[in-house]
């Protein structure tokens, strides 16, 4: 079981980093490249930006900003290998680069990890637990890593996987960076 669940996270963080070093850029001046961060334009992030590796939703879980950095949260699953995939995308509508480096993990194990979101966490506010993203032997954490910077205007896929909480427990709430707070409801996967 735990063979087949790691081999299932392995498989599934290489398509997800091919997806997202494959996405993004120069189509900014293409029609149905709009501001992503309107509500009016639920769920079509991924299928603009090269698509993802996590279940897509027409349903938009959350939207959260900080600053000129926005987050939206698409898909919050959980899989039958004990694990939640988080993902959605980031956009940056500032006049500068921004490469995620406040949300890295301050952790040894993840410093070379560099911009990621190997800092983020999910909340379990009843059962009083946090979980960390989860890390390969490696020490390279499940989740992106920014190989590079978000451009001005541009938006970016990202994704984490964390460990599931108990069966029952589908309320938590998403944390990375300076970010604020996002309640988000866990949905079962395929």
């Amino acid at each position: 079981m735990t063979r087949r669940a790691m081999a299932a996270v392995a498989i599934t963080t290489g398509l997800v980093l091919t997806v997202v070093g494959c996405g993004g850029g120069g189509d900014d001046d293409k029609p149905g490249k709009a501001d992503r961060s309107s509500s009016s334009e639920k769920g079509r992030g991924d299928e603009e930006t090269g698509g993802s590796e996590a279940p897509s939703t027409d349903e938009v879980l959350a939207d959260i900003k900080d600053g000129d950095i926005g987050v939206r949260i698409t898909s919050v699953t959980r899989d039958g290998g004990g694990f939640v995939t988080v993902s959605g995308t980031v956009t940056n509508n500032g006049d500068q680069s921004w490469m995620g480096a406040n949300w890295a993990s301050d952790e040894r194990e993840l410093r070379s990890n560099g911009g990621s979101l190997s800092g983020a966490a999910l909340v379990d506010g009843e059962g009083k637990k946090k979980y960390l993203v989860l890390r390969d032997t490696s020490g390279r954490c499940l989740c992106t890593k920014f190989d590079g910077r978000v451009k001005e205007g541009e938006t970016a896929n990202w994704f984490a996987q964390f460990p599931a909480p108990p069966e029952g427990t589908d309320k938590v709430t998403f944390q990375v960076g300076s970010m604020p707070p996002a309640p988000i409801e866990i949905s079962q996967g395929e």
